[in-house]
């Protein structure tokens, strides 16, 4: 999966976590679309296991992809409920409130 962090000026942390396979690509479904063409997904290849201790310790989390929202699901940062689909991608996103 690729990861890339991003950080906000006050310097909390946003991952961004796209299956390999999507980056590049663009699924638009009505008024939904999932652009992974940009720099927000251009990251590096990580480990599932260094994936899982940044999303459960960011700020904010996006994910892309099969493999990466099922990711999510096990680490317990997103529910089921709350994954939507564009195309038949899944897309989760997920801000921690509690500091």
């Amino acid at each position: 999966m690729l990861v890339k962090i991003h950080k906000t000026v006050d310097g909390k942390i946003v991952v961004a976590v796209c299956d390999t396979v999507l980056f590049g690509k663009k699924f638009v479904e009505g008024n939904r679309q999932l652009d992974l063409t940009t720099d927000f997904y251009k990251g590096d290849e990580f480990e599932e296991d260094e994936i899982g201790d940044l999303i459960r310790n960011a700020y904010s989390i996006n994910l892309v992809g099969e493999q990466s929202v099922a990711l999510g699901i096990k680490e317990g940062v997103i529910e089921e409920e709350n994954i939507i689909r564009v195309q038949g991608i899944p897309h989760a996103e997920s801000v921690n409130v509690i500091e």
